[in-house]
């Protein structure tokens, strides 16, 4: 399959086009089904504007779509997800380490630039960033060659109690929570002990940091972590 060039990514492909095959990439990797109400409900669109837009990627032979069958990514669609994900990656953790803007606020300001970023500033934010593997969330940021690393990690939520974990991977972007969450010390790399579980699901008593807080069983599910 031909491989899309830059200069033919930038006459064919628009941000929106990006946008629903990254999204696809995205729901993939967490091992949903991927159809047109899946892509409708991620990208809050409505289900006409993801089912049209799913023909256009078929036509540009990004994505395979049979009726009533998942939508997948073909080799090409894959390349072009895996490269706006490094950039948007790339972005976050340029804003977060170089320019200190808060965690929180990353994720929102790399969606708007994630389509305009040229490849000599990719590679430039690259190597000031001293290539990294990871963006402030622990999400991994592709290779330059398209490879994506797995993060290895399981939910807060269900590990041993009073034995200390180390913060790999936070699976949000929601700001509000991710601001709170900063509150609570709880960024990337930091220590974490599980005090005590409730039942039914319920909150979790966390230390960190030598203080002790209460986290919705919710949240604690899209903390990963491993153990020190």
């Amino acid at each position: 399959m031909p491989k899309i060039t830059a200069l033919d990514r930038e006459k064919v492909l628009t941000a929106v086009h990006e946008d629903y095959v990254k999204a696809i990439y995205v729901l993939q990797a967490k091992g949903c089904k991927v159809n047109n109400s899946a892509l409708a409900h991620h990208l809050d669109v409505t289900p006409a504007s993801a089912t049209n837009m799913v023909k256009k990627l078929a036509e540009l032979a990004l994505v395979v779509h049979e009726p009533y069958q998942s939508i997948q990514l073909t080799e090409t669609g894959e390349r072009v997800a895996l490269e706006v994900l490094r950039h948007h990656r790339l972005l976050e953790l340029y804003l977060y380490q170089q320019l200190q803007l808060p965690w929180d606020q990353v994720h929102a300001e790399a969606e708007k630039l994630e389509h305009v970023l040229s490849e000599v500033l990719e590679d430039a934010m690259a190597t000031a960033l001293n290539h990294p593997t990871v963006d402030p969330h622990g999400d991994p940021i592709p290779s330059k060659a398209g490879v994506m690393e797995k993060v290895d990690g399981v939910p807060l939520s269900t590990v041993e109690l009073n034995r200390p974990y180390r913060l790999c991977q936070v699976l949000m972007q929601d700001q509000a929570r991710l601001s709170y969450l900063g509150t609570l010390g709880l960024y990337l790399n930091v220590t974490v002990t599980l005090l005590k579980r409730a039942p039914f699901a319920g909150p979790l008593l966390t230390e960190v940091g030598g203080e002790h807080h209460a986290l919705a069983h919710d949240m604690a599910e899209s903390l990963l972590v491993t153990p020190l």
